[in-house]
């Protein structure tokens, strides 16, 4: 049997329940970090509907959290789209060596690594390791994240608040920094923000806090590095069904996911993906310093 999710275990579309119409994922927890087999309903990474055009042809890329949920999507797409693609990772090896059946189903090669990047070390041997395996890399995506829910905020501890900001902004910085070291013009970074860094998250203050610096990070970036031809973006999306979730949210807010927007539901990683891959590829080429938020309603309010 393949590696790969077994698409008979999963709902023919996860977005809608057995009545057709919109729903939201029924009451559920795991253990920290989170199994996509273990999830009801399992998550749609494009695994049956995305189709490639060769938009990322013979491209090299290093997806951080790219074992699950967008990053999975990320890597379907990218090789959908002829790009080789390394999957750094913190322990989850079953589900990187998922993803990595799918990249190599669409003929690309694949490269789990497996790292802890809340450690200076661990952001290089990332980068230096897909160079040493693939001679380059063109296309960065800093995904992997740390979230733990606390509403309480005088209840957030000195280990939580270092752990989210290791995970989140300084592996950020660190990988990108390590990653230009190798980049050439032409070359693109992409780093997932979120709506919690646009509006802020009561029970997840820490978390938000990582993210609006993701935003500010890469607008920052984008213009230190504008002369060299290398582009900066972020994509910021709302609620995604992701392990993530179940990991780290109550069960009681784990069914109410994603309710909150125009579409009552949270996002498939499925509908996520394309975002990087237009920012990736030479169709985003005037686009720098810009944070895309795909986030189910207006951001605004």
């Amino acid at each position: 049997m393949s590696k790969r999710d077994n698409a008979a275990d999963r709902s023919p579309d996860p977005r809608r329940n057995d009545r057709g119409t919109q729903d939201g994922p029924p009451a559920q927890s795991q253990a920290w970090p989170g199994q996509t087999s273990e999830m009801r309903p399992r998550p749609d990474h494009g695994e049956s509907s995305y189709r490639g055009a060769g938009r990322l042809e013979g491209r090299v890329a290093l997806i951080t959290g790219g074992d699950s949920g967008i990053g999975r999507a990320i890597a379907i797409a990218f090789a959908r789209e002829g790009c080789d693609v390394a999957i750094a990772y913190l322990e989850e090896d079953d589900d990187a060596e998922c993803t990595a059946a799918w990249v190599h189903d669409a003929d690309r090669e694949a490269l789990c690594l497996r790292v802890d990047l809340a450690t200076v070390e661990g952001c290089r041997k990332a980068v230096h390791e897909t160079v040493a395996r693939f001679g380059r890399i063109d296309l960065l995506v800093n995904n992997a994240a740390y979230q733990c829910e606390q509403p309480d905020f005088l209840a957030l501890t000195v280990d939580q608040v270092e752990r989210t900001f290791r995970t989140n902004i300084l592996a950020t910085l660190f990988v990108s920094q390590a990653a230009l070291e190798q980049m050439g013009e032409g070359g693109v970074i992409l780093n997932t923000g979120s709506v919690t860094g646009l509006r802020g998250n009561v029970g997840l203050i820490d978390y938000a806090a990582t993210k609006g610096a993701i935003h500010n990070f890469t607008k920052s970036l984008a213009e230190a590095v504008a002369e060299r031809g290398i582009r900066v973006n972020c994509v910021a999306p709302g609620p995604v069904w992701t392990p993530l979730i179940p990991a780290t949210l109550e069960e009681e807010h784990v069914a109410r996911f994603g309710a909150a927007t125009l579409w009552e539901r949270p996002a498939q990683p499925a509908e996520i993906a394309p975002s990087y891959v237009f920012l990736a590829s030479e169709e985003g080429r005037y686009y720098t310093g810009e944070i895309l938020a795909p986030t189910g309603k207006s951001t605004t309010r």
